[in-house]
């Protein structure tokens, strides 16, 4: 059986990278990766305006989002195409411009093709934000090619 010529680490960065430069919701959210590994995921966002609703408030939709985002890149980190089969979030606070997002995704059982994985999103202060659960599902091949011993 053929080896990999790279770590997981190495597995989960380029991961990281294939997606962003694919995604193109991701990097219209204007979020960051802040740090990628073999099940977890940390992503930044910084709310502006453009984040926000009709009270003000970041957009419930731009947490979820951003929670997914970060999911996305934990269920992915392996090189097998993972996708969302089933989402929810609870949101705990309300978030406002300038305010400073990090979405922490960390796997809780991966299993055959299915993986759960939990989010938490806090502020700046460390408040939490909003707890996200996600159910993923692979869906087949893999995200880049890798060379094999």
């Amino acid at each position: 059986m053929p080896f990999s010529r790279i770590t997981p680490v190495e597995r989960a960065s380029k991961s990281g990278a294939t997606i962003i430069k694919d995604d193109f919701a991701f990097r219209q959210l204007g979020a960051t990766l802040e740090n990628i590994d073999i099940g977890s995921a940390i992503v930044r966002l910084i709310i502006k305006q453009c984040h926000t609703n009709c009270h003000g408030f970041c957009h419930g939709g731009v947490i979820f989002t951003l929670a997914d985002a970060t999911f996305g890149f934990a269920c992915n980190s392996y090189n097998l195409k993972a996708v969302g089969q089933n989402c929810t979030i609870t949101y705990i606070s309300p978030v406002r411009e300038k305010d400073i997002l990090i979405s922490n995704a960390k796997e809780i059982k991966k299993f055959g093709r299915s993986g759960i994985y939990d989010v938490t999103i806090k502020n700046q202060n460390e408040d939490l934000v909003a707890i996200f659960r996600g159910h993923s599902r692979q869906v087949g091949d893999r995200l880049f090619e890798e060379q094999t011993k």
